[in-house]
């Protein structure tokens, strides 16, 4: 049964939320797809936050023997709250927000007590972790889908350009979670999605194929820097950043025949006075 389980929690884990996210802000709704991130990166630091000030055990801590080895390795980190729990609801549960149909409440919601489950099963989190989690994930969830974050002007750069200059200052030995966390807000909150989904079975699944190999090229490729620079506070954040900019910049650039730019609105003439 462990072998389920591990299946399930790893749909938890952060590549698949960047797929999630990715595919979601190219195929159904840019915009979203923004608020949706930078309410995603907000719970991020919000968990990494709480987990290392409080620093709680996780079931294993005291029994070694409640737990697999494989299901350690998916539990970085204190225990309180659940990571898994808390970011597959901030992300599924906010999209099932912004889509607003009741099948896909259905399947988020399955989808999120499955994870949520699994790290009960696993022994890697406590109930009230999990809960707690879930709770903080509901909550960003409702960020993501209702709130308006400035994407023009003095609003769309300032922000960023404060929060990679806390990446900056932030000391050498900080959990990797905070880099990562500091660039996808970074990157998420700069982004202004201004193209239109492929309209076409063909184009959706071009984009999904090309988006994804390119997107995670550069995961990968910048992943393969020096330890040195990539374990630096700053320099998780820049990666996470650029990899933010290549799925909302350079992907539409690239494949603009299938992801045409957005129409602008054009006011009505005026009319004259007679």
């Amino acid at each position: 049964m462990d072998s389920f389980w591990l299946m399930v929690t790893n749909l938890g884990r952060d590549e698949v939320f960047i797929v999630a996210l990715a595919l979601y802000t190219w195929l159904v709704r840019p915009s979203g797809g923004r608020d949706l991130g930078i309410a995603f990166a907000l719970s991020y630091l919000t968990n990494t936050a709480l987990k290392y000030g409080l620093d709680l055990p996780r079931p294993f801590w005291s029994d070694p023997s409640v737990a697999s080895e494989a299901a350690k390795a998916t539990a970085g980190g204190p225990g309180l709250p659940s990571g898994h729990a808390q970011m597959s609801a901030t992300l599924y549960l906010g999209m099932a927000a912004q889509i607003g149909r009741p099948w896909f409440w259905s399947v988020a919601a399955a989808l999120v007590a499955l994870i949520s489950l699994s790290r009960l099963a696993l022994h890697v989190h406590y109930p009230s972790d999990t809960v707690v989690g879930l709770l903080l994930g509901v909550c960003f969830a409702a960020l993501g889908a209702r709130g308006h974050f400035p994407d023009h002007a003095l609003g769309r750069w300032l922000p960023p350009a404060l929060v990679l200059l806390a990446a900056a200052l932030m000391p050498a030995g900080s959990p990797r979670e905070v880099g990562a966390g500091l660039g996808l807000l970074a990157g998420f909150w700069a982004v202004r999605p201004t193209f239109t989904p492929p309209r076409d079975v063909a184009g959706r699944l071009i984009v999904a194929v090309v988006g994804l190999m390119l997107v995670f090229a550069v995961y990968f490729g910048l992943g393969a820097l020096p330890e040195s620079i990539k374990d630096l506070p700053l320099g998780r954040a820049v990666r996470y950043a650029l990899l933010v900019a290549t799925a909302a910049w350079v992907v539409p650039t690239l494949l603009r025949r299938w992801m045409p730019a957005q129409v602008a609105a054009t006011a009505p003439a005026a009319q004259p006075v007679h």
